[in-house]
């Protein structure tokens, strides 16, 4: 019987020594800002999108190696620690603490924050071009230029900064349930659609299949978001390392907000189930199931 916790903590510390392995050495006369970029990585996260990533690449390509996902992975974790690098801005949501750590702005200072998150930004997409054969794999090497493409789109305007852009411009303002699922598909789905759409498109997944993909990653995204919006409300400061209550200081209307705890607990759940449904159409593995219903019941 599969240890839940226990393969959590493998695919985490093999992430990590992929992340080491791609981040680059804080030397040279600009490095505080690979300090900086280094220290934003480093400091904890779960690590899901690029676990998610090759979990799905897993399940259509179950005996290749995850060498080809690799640079994709360490890319996709640099591209979302910098967008929680100036998200935690004092422009932005000012705040002092995340995963129990100094923020990036509140150790190295705003400017070097602004640099660091730029950096992150840039070299993810120099590390997932790391992932071409240089034409020794022509078939490798379209799928490659294809998850490029959904890289960049999920993480432009039309995708996570879209989001973010009307999240900041509504900070305040009540909002719809409309306006606040269009937030949270572009600000939080979008990373994770990317993530295991890549893997799928890596993996040789057909249109059809990476349809459903990008299916089962929006559900979990909002099931996502609607707990993190919960644990705003109700979670344990020690256990989240950040502080609770940011929404409300920040007079952001969540989903919570409009449909109270049990309401917004029952959705996240019903999202999850589907999720878990979706996958087990791409005999997806056990772990990615049970990592999937993990996510409604997190404490941090």
């Amino acid at each position: 019987m599969m240890n839940f916790n226990a393969e959590l903590v493998e695919r985490q510390e093999y992430i990590n020594r992929v992340l080491d392995a791609f981040l680059p050495a804080a030397e040279g006369r600009q490095k505080t800002v690979l300090e900086a970029m280094r220290y934003s990585v480093t400091i904890g996260g779960k690590r899901l999108r690029p676990m998610m990533m090759a979990e799905v690449y897993r399940s259509f390509a179950p005996r290749s190696e995850l060498s080809v996902v690799e640079p994709f992975m360490a890319a996709m974790e640099m591209l979302h620690t910098y967008s929680l690098v100036h998200d935690d801005l004092p422009a932005m949501d000012n705040d002092m603490y995340r995963r129990g750590q100094l923020t990036t702005h509140a150790k190295y200072g705003e400017d070097m924050a602004i640099l660091a998150g730029d950096a992150l930004l840039n070299f993810s997409f120099e590390t997932a071009c790391k992932a071409f054969s240089g034409g020794v794999k022509p078939e490798q090497d379209v799928r490659v230029a294809r998850a490029l493409q959904v890289f960049g789109q999920k993480a432009g305007i039309f995708g996570m900064i879209g989001g973010q852009v009307v999240d900041v411009e509504k900070t305040g303002q009540p909002l719809s349930e409309e306006e606040i699922r269009f937030i949270y598909e572009l600000k939080t789905c979008a990373l994770l659609e990317a993530s295991m759409m890549i893997g799928a498109i890596l993996g040789g997944a057909s249109e059809e299949e990476l349809k459903l993909v990008e299916r089962m990653a929006k559900n979990i995204g909002m099931a996502f978001q609607i707990q993190d919006d919960i644990l705003d409300l109700t979670g344990d400061e020690a256990k989240l390392g950040k502080p609770v209550g940011s929404d409300e200081k920040n007079e952001k209307t969540t989903y919570v907000t409009l449909h109270g705890l049990e309401a917004s607990s029952a959705e996240v759940k019903r999202l999850s189930a589907e999720a878990v449904e979706l996958a087990k159409q791409i005999n997806a593995s056990e772990f990615l199931q049970e990592l999937i219903t993990y996510l409604t019941v997190r404490e941090n």
